[in-house]
């Protein structure tokens, strides 16, 4: 039997105990799932960054910490741990994503907001957007939910282009990697989304001088990590009009203070870190396969690059 540590807040052991357990048996493993092992009798922890295990050095039987979330941030340079660690690679959070991300960019494109907040009784139809082939879309950032999110765009007609840190080769998709191709991938870009994980090389990516590659008045959007822009750097560029609107979900600090200046910035959309979650019963299969792998002595996947740090 294997012991399978629980770690985690309190309301997540009541979403996820039922489901993990279903999934566990229906991978073939006989198993304990607790929140109450002793360390040296642990063979695996479900792990959320948040939870009641910090010091990883008791885990002497662990063979690997399976994350509840798909950031790893905050858990990867903690020195105590030496058991692999996989990142939650769930097939919902990437649809929620790809949902998001889809609708706030068509909502730039489509210049939607004046139309729902900005009513005046002019009659303006003049004004139309371009058709989706004519509007850039970058990409920073062509992991899972990356690589989804700009098939998804491609399939709506938009040209997507495409930059990572390691080079990618995505069908359909302009794939750029390195400073060089950050630059170009940037440059005039009308609609950037991002989508990197937060690591030292990551951190203000989006600053004063990439923000002026783009085109003028074009939508930035960050479902990513919130250190991802320099926001003085955005605040100015709003100000200057060389930015037109940024809708961020996420933020240096969240909750995000409410005397920080994007709640009253009029081309700010502030949503509250909702851009797409982990649904238990689908991350519970996730978890539970990669246990499998496991136990049958095959490479885990989601496996965390710690010299990446994702």
């Amino acid at each position: 039997m294997l012991n399978i540590l629980f770690s985690a807040q309190p309301p997540r052991w009541d979403e996820y105990e039922t489901p993990l357990n279903a999934a566990l048996t229906k991978a073939g493993l006989t198993t304990n799932l607790s929140r109450d092992h002793a360390p040296d009798t642990v063979d695996y922890i479900v792990f959320a960054p948040n939870g009641p295990v910090t010091d990883f050095t008791p885990y002497t039987r662990t063979k690997a910490v399976m994350s509840l979330w798909a950031g790893v941030e905050t858990v990867v340079d903690n020195p105590t741990l030496t058991q692999p660690l996989c990142k939650l690679v769930d097939p919902s959070l990437t649809d929620g994503m790809v949902e998001w991300v889809t609708g706030h960019t068509l909502r730039h494109h489509l210049g939607m907001d004046d139309h729902i907040t900005k009513q005046d009784g002019v009659w303006r139809n003049f004004i139309y957007p371009p058709v989706a082939k004519h509007r850039p879309v970058t990409i920073l950032g062509l992991g899972a939910l990356g690589a989804a999110c700009a098939e998804a765009l491609h399939r709506l007609g938009f040209p997507v282009t495409g930059w990572s840190r390691s080079a990618k080769d995505i069908p359909n998709i302009r794939c750029l990697s390195g400073d060089a191709g950050l630059r170009e991938a940037l440059k005039d870009a009308e609609i950037v989304i991002l989508l990197l994980p937060q690591t030292p090389a990551t951190e203000n990516i989006l600053n004063t001088e990439t923000l002026a590659l783009l085109a003028q008045g074009a939508f930035i959007i960050n479902p990513g990590r919130g250190p991802l822009i320099d926001d003085d750097a955005l605040v100015a560029a709003l100000d200057s009009g060389q930015v037109a609107h940024a809708t961020l979900d996420v933020f240096r600090t969240e909750p995000l203070p409410s005397d920080h200046p994007f709640w009253a910035h009029p081309s700010v959309t502030v949503t509250p870190h909702i851009a797409s979650s982990t649904r238990p019963e689908t991350a519970s299969e996730v978890i539970a396969q990669n246990i499998a792998r496991g136990e049958a002595g095959q490479p885990f996947l989601h496996l965390v690059d710690r010299s990446r740090g994702y």
